[in-house]
Formats: C-alpha cells, sequence, structure tokens
C-alpha cells in the first residue's frame, strides 16, 4: 500500500495542505524508492524526517510554498537572472556579502548562488566539495545564523539563495566517515569499500577519471576501512553509497534542513555519479534518475517553494535526463552546458554553426522545466562535451587556442587535464579568455564578452552571471600563492576588485537584465530556435510567444564590420534593436566588429518599448 505511515500533525493551517501534497506525490515517491530498497522499516523512518522537516519550516516559507505551488513557472519568467560566486571572494563572510548585496540590485540580479559554504575539511578541501558537516557553514564564513539572515535578506530584495548540496560524496574527516574508520558497520555501510586490488582493477577498466593528472584513479586504500574507498573526485572526498537507504534518508533530511534556513533552489554536485553499478561508467545510471525524481517529489510535499537544478557537465544526450518528463519530473533546472562551450568555440573558429546545432538539440528540453545559461563558472571549458558536433582535431585546436599556443589567438587562459585521449579543458576567467590582461581595458576584449553575455542572456534559461565578469576581471596570476590553491582551476576565481570602476560591461549586463523583465516572449517556455544564415559568423535565433511578441538576436563572431541582407530571414518591415535603440531595415543591417543586436518589430514612434522611447530614424550600427 501507498498510504501515508504516519498520523499528520494538528496543525489546522498546515494539516490540509500538507494532506493534499502527501496524497498527490507520496504514492510516487514510494513507488520509486521501493523499486530501489524494496520494502522495510526505512519508509517510516523517512516519514518521520518529512513531517518533521514540515513542522519546523518557518511561517514566511510555507508562505513562500503556497505562493509557488500557485504560480509553478517562477523560475521560468524572464526576469530570473543568476549570478554566482564565492562568499570568501565576494564579501570576505556571509555578513559582508549582506552588506554588499546593492551590486546584484544594480544588476537586476534575482537568484544567488554562493559556492560551497558548508563546513569544509581542514587544508584541501576541493575548493568547498569536500563537506565535512552539512549543517554547519565554513567557521571562517560565519554561522548557520549568519546564511539563515542572508537569506532572508536576499527574499526581501526578490532574490532566491542557490546553495551547493554535494550529494555524492563527503569529506573523508565528515562524522559518518571518522565513525566508519574507527569501525562501526553502519556507516561504514555509507561508503562503498572494496577489499582487493583485483576487484578495483575490474571496476576501474569500466570507469572514466575525473582528475586524470591531478587525482588519477578512482579508488583510494585506506587502512582503518580494510580497504580501497571509491573516491571518484580526490582522495579525501568518499563517495557515499545509495544503495543503502539510510543514505537517501540522510541526504533528504540535508536537503529539507537547508530548504528551512532559507535555501530556494539546490544545485546537485556530481549529479550523475550517484549511484555504483559493477562493469558500468557509473555516470548517470537509471538509479541515479530514481534517487533525484524522489528528492523531487519529497521536497514538493514539505517544501514546495525549492527547486533542483542538476550539475551535470557533460554532453546534452547526458543533461536532458536529469530534467525527466511530465510523468516522472526530476530536476527543475540542468546547465545548458553545451551551449556555453560552443559559445567559446566560436569565438576562437568563427563558426556558429555548432553553436546553432547545439541550440536545436535543446529544443528537446521539456516544457516545464528550465536551462541555467552561462558565459564562465568556477570550473574549467570541457571539451569533450561537443564530442560530435565539432571533429576533435578541431577541438584541439580551440585549446590551444584558448592556451594561447595558436598564431593570431588573443586569448590569456590556461590548458587544464583530460583524461588520456581526449582534448584538454580550458582554465581562464572571461574577460581573460576574450583578450584582456592585466586588468587593462581592450575595446576589442570588451566587445566579445558583451557578445557572449548579450547572447547568453536571449537564450531560453537563467542567464548567470560569474563574480567579476561584470567588471571584467582577468586571471589570477598569484593563486597557487595561496595555501590550498594549488588546483589550476583557482586562476580563474579571483578576489572581487571592489575599487575596479563598474565600466561598460556592468552597465550592458544591467541593461540586458532589464530588458529580459516582463518580456513575454523570453520567458523559458518559449524556446531559442536558431534561423539559418548565409554567413557562418552570424548567429541567429529567435524567441517567440503565442501573443505574437518576437525577438531575434544576432551574435555577430567575427572582428571585422559587414552589413547583411536579412530580409529573407527577418520577413517584410523594418525592425528596432533594443540595444543600442536604432531602427534597421531587414536588407541592409549594419553589424559591428563582434556585434550583438536584439531585434524586435519597429513600432510605431508614439509607442515605447521597454521602457525607451523611440529614437529617430538612422544611428549607428551595434
Amino acid at each position: 500500500m501507498s498510504v501515508f505511515p504516519l498520523p499528520l500533525p494538528d496543525d489546522a493551517d498546515l494539516s490540509p495542505r500538507l494532506s493534499a501534497r502527501i496524497d498527490r506525490h507520496w504514492p510516487r515517491v514510494l513507488s520509486v524508492l521501493r523499486g530501489l530498497y524494496g520494502e522495510g522499516g526505512w519508509e517510516q523512518a523517512l516519514a518521520a524526517r518529512l513531517l518533521a522537516a514540515a513542522v519546523a519550516r518557518p511561517a514566511d516559507l510555507r508562505a513562500l510554498d503556497i505562493e509557488r505551488e500557485a504560480a509553478p513557472d517562477w523560475f521560468q519568467r524572464p526576469e530570473r537572472v543568476g549570478y554566482c560566486t564565492y562568499i570568501d571572494r565576494f564579501g570576505g563572510t556571509l555578513a559582508g556579502t549582506r552588506a554588499k548585496l546593492d551590486e546584484l540590485s544594480r544588476l537586476g540580479v534575482t537568484y544567488f548562488h554562493p559556492l560551497p559554504l558548508l563546513k569544509p575539511r581542514e587544508g584541501d578541501s576541493d575548493g568547498g566539495f569536500a563537506v565535512a558537516d552539512f549543517r554547519q557553514v565554513d567557521p571562517r564564513l560565519g554561522t548557520i545564523d549568519d546564511l539563515r539572515a542572508l537569506a532572508t535578506d536576499l527574499r526581501a530584495r526578490g532574490i532566491s539563495l542557490c546553495l551547493d548540496i554535494v550529494c555524492n560524496h563527503t569529506a573523508d574527516t565528515h562524522p559518518w566517515a571518522m565513525a566508519a574508520k574507527a569501525g562501526d558497520p553502519a556507516l561504514r555501510a555509507f561508503y562503498h569499500v572494496v577489499e582487493t586490488a583485483e576487484q578495483v582493477a575490474a571496476l576501474e577498466a569500466h570507469l572514466g577519471q575525473v582528475f586524470p593528472q591531478t587525482a588519477p584513479g578512482n579508488f583510494t586504500f585506506v587502512d582503518e576501512m580494510g580497504g580501497h574507498v571509491w573516491t571518484t573526485f580526490y582522495p579525501f572526498q568518499w563517495d557515499m553509497n545509495y544503495a543503502n537507504p539510510a543514505v537517501f534518508i540522510e541526504m533528504m533530511d540535508v536537503l529539507l534542513y537547508l530548504a528551512n534556513q532559507g535555501a530556494e533552489l539546490f544545485r546537485l554536485d556530481s549529479a550523475p555519479f550517484l549511484w555504483k553499478r559493477p562493469g558500468t561508467d557509473c555516470r548517470g545510471l537509471q538509479e541515479t534518475h530514481l534517487v533525484v525524481q524522489a528528492w523531487r517529489g519529497l521536497l514538493a510535499i514539505a517544501a514546495p517553494a525549492v527547486a533542483l537544478k542538476a550539475e551535470a557537465i557533460v554532453g546534452l544526450a547526458e543533461v536532458l535526463p536529469f530534467l525527466g518528463d511530465a510523468a516522472a519530473p526530476e530536476c527543475h533546472l540542468a546547465y545548458n552546458n553545451t551551449a556555453m562551450t560552443a559559445l567559446w568555440a566560436a569565438l576562437a573558429t568563427g563558426d556558429t554553426r555548432p553553436l546553432s546545432t547545439c541550440l536545436t538539440q535543446a529544443l528537446a528540453k521539456p516544457a516545464g522545466a528550465g536551462w541555467l545559461t552561462y558565459v564562465r563558472c568556477h570550473d574549467d571549458i570541457i571539451w569533450s562535451a561537443l564530442k560530435g558536433v565539432i571533429a576533435d582535431d578541431r577541438l584541439a585546436w580551440i585549446s590551444d587556442f584558448y592556451a594561447g599556443s595558436v598564431s593570431g589567438s588573443f586569448a590569456d587562459g590556461r590548458a587544464f587535464q583530460a583524461e588520456p585521449g581526449s582534448v584538454r579543458s580550458t582554465n581562464g576567467m572571461a574577460a581573460s579568455l576574450c583578450g584582456m590582461r592585466a586588468g587593462v581595458d581592450d575595446e576589442d576584449a570588451l566587445a566579445r564578452l558583451r557578445l557572449l553575455y548579450g547572447v547568453t542572456f536571449a537564450l531560453d534559461g537563467i542567464p548567470a552571471i560569474y563574480m567579476g565578469d561584470e567588471r571584467a576581471l582577468t586571471n589570477d596570476a598569484g593563486y597557487a600563492d595561496e595555501p590550498d590553491h594549488a588546483d589550476g582551476r583557482w586562476l580563474h576565481r579571483p578576489r572581487m576588485d571592489w575599487d575596479r570602476p563598474e565600466g561598460p560591461l556592468h552597465a550592458a549586463i544591467a541593461r540586458f537584465a532589464a530588458l529580459r523583465r516582463g518580456r513575454a516572449c523570453l520567458h523559458a517556455a518559449n524556446p531559442a530556435r536558431p534561423l539559418a544564415t548565409d554567413d557562418p559568423a552570424l548567429l541567429a535565433f529567435e524567441r517567440a510567444d503565442g501573443s505574437g511578441d518576437r525577438l531575434v538576436c544576432l551574435g555577430h563572431f567575427k572582428g571585422a564590420s559587414a552589413v547583411a541582407d536579412l530580409s529573407a530571414l527577418l520577413g517584410a518591415g523594418d525592425w528596432h534593436d533594443l540595444l543600442d535603440g536604432t531602427d534597421i531595415l531587414a536588407q541592409a543591417v549594419p553589424l559591428a566588429p563582434w556585434g550583438l543586436r536584439w531585434l524586435v518589430r519597429r513600432r510605431l514612434p508614439s509607442r515605447r518599448i521597454c521602457g525607451v522611447a523611440k529614437p529617430p530614424d538612422g544611428g549607428a550600427g551595434d
């Protein structure tokens, strides 16, 4: 039977809503989990945790639950704009970050994602992704009370807090791991332990490597465990055993606890790796998808204001399953990694056709889900995500281009690492990859960076700003001088330079965000549909809704001016560029070097577009 095993709380306000949510979601959750674990005592243990979290949920978050249930597309709306940063690089501490929130508001941000801030292991923690306690904040950043206060301040500004949940592994100093090393059999069962080297070799034969140079292999011998612990990432990050229902319940409880502190979204770090099955590559297995489906259903009962975001930085065919479908929804959001990678490929090659291919493939996204679109993030750019879209030798050339080892390259990046036989990934701040050096403004570099962000903001999904890009911050050349920062990705994790002027890129990004607000065609349910052009360097796509609202984005991935006849693409009539305020004839569209246009149908002179008065005829191309 799928009857909920426990009585509901005696709460006249909560219980009717909770009962309706249980009726809607519990049968599906129970069916999924019984498929993984069979029937057993775990069912009542899970129900008890679920009810406790629902009862403990603060009143303001219960009100948000009701609001979001009435507007389930809240994360798809065009006013959603993201910002991603490390707290210590941005505001120093959680309290210091609260004092810097005007920066987010000026940019139009409505979604704030601080990278891992929970208590990490001492020493190297993979940038906070080796968590020693899921219920405490890194003491260098503040306390759980500080986190709750930040969430409250953000919510007052209309900004949703997204937190990282490192769901694949714990630090080797987490209390579960410490107890396992001390001989506790129940907590030893929280991890995968392989006894012999022969068994390890048999498993490794099917597994890839995440860090083949800095942390080769997937297992680490731990004497206290009497065998080899599964460590997909670094030796100090122990993979959890999700075949154990106790692990699922504990991590579900972590999600509920942090949701009750004010988190409105969770980034499921390393989601593809959750389930292990010998003889496979243990990435994106069906059991992993069932775990995510169950998490979503349980959150829909106890904290329905909360959304899940998949961190699956792989090819599109492997990402789409994490969005599920109408019958079995998984994450609300996923990173559109292929679009980001193809953007950088287009900038290097001047060929936008692979990007158009990726956008066409992305049309397979379920209508009720959304993308997280971005230019850069804290990780490296992994060119293998474009395997099958761009030839391997061309990907290798692009990698060399961004490492500055190709004649004529403008980029100031660094090659990172890759699995044997694959193309090396790329590190570097966006401004540096676009040609900025040592923080000195360069018009071409700024135009390239504006182009990338302008295209990203026009795509469907939540466009995310990576910290410092709005001020065109460049690489942190001295990253390795800081303790535990030997990993080359710290090159693009600089401290925020608050003394650097905001500059033209800051204004451009704020303008993109302002133009998105209230524009019906930019709702995430209206996907970006590529439009064919005769020039490989000219990217064109449209966003359109059923009411007739239509926007055509043009991106000119070439360092020379051009005039394009786009009458066949745009159709008859005149157009208006929202970005520079000029009216455009379809048969003669001026395109600046690294130029960008957001075109809408020309309105009558008395009309206003997004609050900007229609300028006189004429005007220079962007």
